[in-house]
């Protein structure tokens, strides 16, 4: 089908999807799902959060060390690059993605009880990442005040009906859409700090690290300046150690890794916004619950799961109480599954299958029926 149907003719679009979230306005609230989780679910615990943490460090720096020995003349070339640095690069990726969420709750105070502890972990944490702290903090919460609404959310937000030149789609062909999936996977991160890729639209350049960008108040400037003096210095030590010890030596040991954690973020938010059977809303029908509900729980694995602290498979828990910590999400998900209902959104599709399937079923938004604020996605 062209723009007036659900999904086009042929593979993958062809698809029989369950059902779609519903849209009328709920008869929970949010103080009802509240009230279903266990009170100590919103408990922050300073010893707890920091033991994540300590873990993740621990866990970074024992991997460094071992990669050390990767390149020893006894173990062959073979081995050394066909296996042990791969396998580097994944596992500290994984974990290095494990300690950005631990940052993004600092973010959104799920750390401790005090602002100020959390800003202070935050900003060492997302800088050693390359992360504007203050300027992601701010974006990001504007995005959890605004899920959903097709003129205020601040990240992924999908072109509507009017955008779309023609029914044709590069993302129906293999070779642009694999492109497409590549670059985003790869540049994605940077483009949308850099230059608001697929963010909101201001009507002027918008960016994470001018202090007079339209996504920043006057009050927040001078945290964005902060957050920038501690990338210089981040970027400052970084060129240090790859002139004391090397470029290549920088490159397998926190290039690649930083690569890999910017793989993973892009995947994980892409992904749990961008569902067929999810909704965005206008401003005439948009409302911060259903806005809020508008995202979807999927599972990466055991493994990785657990190494990236469940934010993927808890996320709509997340969106709704986004001050719980992540040890304490997967407790208050189960708790608030029988109230949602129809509401709650998990995928069990095979992640790269349901990446590159909705990289084609997803190509702009539009209603059912003409004038409605409820708009659905299209291909």
């Amino acid at each position: 089908m062209g723009k007036g149907g659900c999904y086009q003719a042929g593979p993958p679009s062809a698809k029989k999807w369950e059902s779609r979230v519903p849209t009328a306005k709920p008869e929970f609230t949010i103080g009802t799902l509240r009230k279903a989780i266990p009170v100590h679910c919103f408990e922050r615990s300073i010893p707890r959060s920091f033991a994540y943490l300590a873990a993740d460090l621990a866990a970074i720096a024992v991997m460094y060390y071992l990669s050390t020995f990767i390149d020893h003349p006894a173990v062959p070339r073979v081995l050394a690059w066909g296996l042990l640095w791969p396998a580097y690069w994944y596992f500290q990726g994984a974990v290095a993605t494990g300690v950005w969420v631990i940052a993004h709750e600092c973010g959104h105070q799920a750390f401790s009880p005090y602002q100020w502890l959390n800003d202070a972990v935050g900003l060492v944490l997302h800088s050693c990442l390359l992360v504007p702290y203050y300027s992601w903090k701010h974006s990001h919460r504007r995005h959890h005040s605004n899920t959903g609404s097709t003129t205020k959310d601040e990240v992924f937000v999908p072109r509507e009906a009017a955008m779309v030149e023609s029914d044709f789609s590069l993302m129906q062909t293999a070779p642009a859409r694999f492109l497409v999936i590549f670059v985003s996977l790869t540049a994605g991160w940077p483009a949308y700090l850099f230059a608001n890729a697929s963010g909101r639209k201001y009507g002027k350049w918008a960016n994470h690290f001018d202090p007079y960008s339209p996504i920043f108040t006057k009050r927040e400037r001078s945290e964005i300046v902060v957050s920038d003096v501690a990338l210089t210095v981040v970027i400052a030590g970084l060129y240090s150690l790859g002139k004391a010890f090397g470029w290549a030596w920088l490159v397998k040991e926190y290039v690649i890794p930083y690569l890999i954690v910017n793989m993973w973020l892009v995947m994980i938010t892409l992904l749990q916004h961008t569902h067929p059977e999810l909704p965005h809303y206008a401003d005439k029908e948009w409302d911060w619950l259903r806005g809020a509900l508008a995202t979807c729980d999927r599972s990466y694995g055991g493994m990785p799961d657990h190494l990236h602290h469940h934010i993927a498979d808890t996320h709509v828990a997340h969106h709704l109480f986004s001050t719980m910590p992540h040890y304490h999400a997967q407790e208050a998900t189960e708790a608030i599954k029988p109230i949602l209902g129809k509401y709650y959104k998990q995928d069990k599709r095979n992640v790269w299958a349901a990446l590159w399937e909705d990289f084609s079923l997803c190509r702009y938004v539009a209603p059912d029926t003409a004038g409605s604020g409820i708009l659905w996605f299209r291909a």
